[in-house]
């Protein structure tokens, strides 16, 4: 019976981590508590993680103001990072996840991309975004899937 038990624990700790494991959070929050919705209003902000936080798909999301969290709420594909916020262009040759710097971003066809360098999303922007574009999707569906 113990033993069953632990085994049950155990398989729902291991449910638990993988619906969290690619999105990129630090310190608890999805991109370490900036607000995604800021990005889109030309500001880069670190969300309030002690007043406006939304917990989505068992993820926790901060913003810096009540306006912010309820237009996330609103539509929150829209402002969730390509790559679970992980580097773009890592994602495109590396194949794996790079974490992210939230300062160095760039949003493309109304979709939000972040690098870990400038270096790399000189890179992405002055390749062939497209191609470079279609790998990162390719080798985000082989991650997401293990």
């Amino acid at each position: 019976m113990k033993t069953k038990i632990t085994l049950i624990l155990l398989l729902i700790c291991l449910v638990a981590k993988t619906q969290n494991s690619h999105n990129y959070i630090k310190k608890d929050y999805v991109l370490n508590g900036y607000d995604l919705v800021s990005y889109f209003n030309n500001q880069i902000m670190e969300g309030d993680k002690n007043k406006f936080t939304l917990k989505y798909q068992n993820q926790l999301y901060a913003f810096v103001s009540l306006e912010n969290l309820k237009t996330f709420e609103q539509g929150p594909e829209k402002y969730i990072p390509q790559y679970g916020g992980h580097c773009s262009y890592a994602m495109a040759t590396l194949g794996k996840k790079v974490s992210p710097n939230p300062e160095v971003f760039e949003i493309r066809e109304g979709k939000l991309y972040f690098f870990h360098r400038q270096k790399g999303k000189e890179n992405w922007q002055n390749g062939d975004t497209k191609a470079l574009k279609k790998q990162a999707d390719m080798n985000w569906i082989h991650i997401t899937k293990i």
